[in-house]
């Protein structure tokens, strides 16, 4: 797991009237309990001592179902806040922990370095030395469900053991180990997503994969310019999401 530098925004602060206000900047995304940014403020104003409510306002930059983690990294992004502003002083195994009851990927975005991710991707073991990269992002405006892709792959029980390197020197070597078992439910419904990994491919990639459970997919670049070539061959007037990214 591997965080880029394409993020969305959030304003929190406290209030005198109690309770929880959120307030979501476009994407149609619901301002409720069912919102994960909700739901993580909740967790850390039930720890906290202080008799405060919390209004947070949510700016979306990363599209919404996309594979790329927005709505767990904007969580993640809410329980250390608060743990600041709440004076909560919760380690970050802690935030952590809460972060693993709201999702699978919130504790990654915690623990804020390139990781090995086991389990259902509580168990973090750091990777070092991975070079930056420059990601070309598209995505073509297709909503995935991680839920529907999950209930849709089919595992086998078989155990195959893979082996990844500790060590990375170049976009080559990141390319090298790509692969997501998830691609083949998803392109199934969604073929487009095979076209835009050979265009970025045809583009000078090292490599291209769909993220998570799609349909975003990215290509590997060694510069920023390089990626920004790609992007621009990309046609304006088909509404998809585009974005340069670098890992961080």
């Amino acid at each position: 797991m591997q965080r880029i530098d394409l993020c969305d925004e959030l304003e929190i602060s406290l209030k005198s009237e109690p309770g929880i206000e959120l307030v979501c900047d476009g994407a149609g995304l619901p301002a409720d309990s069912s919102n994960l940014v909700w739901r993580a403020a909740s967790e850390i104003l039930n720890l906290s001592m202080l008799k405060t409510g919390i209004r947070i306002k949510l700016k979306k930059k990363i599209p919404v179902a996309a594979g790329l983690g927005g709505g767990s990294s904007d969580a993640a992004s809410t329980l250390m806040g608060l743990n600041q502003l709440l004076k909560t002083e919760l380690t970050d195994e802690k935030l952590m922990a809460i972060g693993l009851k709201l999702g699978a990927d919130v504790p990654f975005f915690i623990f804020k370095k390139p990781a090995l991710a086991e389990g259902v991707g509580e168990i973090l073991t750091p990777l070092e030395g991975i070079p930056e990269l420059w990601l070309a992002l598209v995505n073509p405006r297709i909503h995935v469900a991680t839920s529907w892709a999950f209930r849709n792959l089919n595992l086998t029980t078989e155990k195959v053991a893979a082996t990844l390197p500790f060590l990375y020197k170049s976009p080559a070597d990141v390319s090298e180990i790509l692969s997501n078992d998830l691609e083949a439910v998803t392109i199934e419904r969604n073929p487009v997503i095979s076209r835009i990994k050979e265009k970025l491919l045809s583009e000078g990639a090292a490599g291209a994969l769909m993220s998570g459970s799609g349909a975003t997919v990215f290509g590997i670049f060694a510069d920023r310019n390089a990626a920004r070539n790609a992007i621009q061959s990309i046609p304006a007037g088909n509404g998809w999401f585009t974005a340069v990214a670098a890992t961080i």
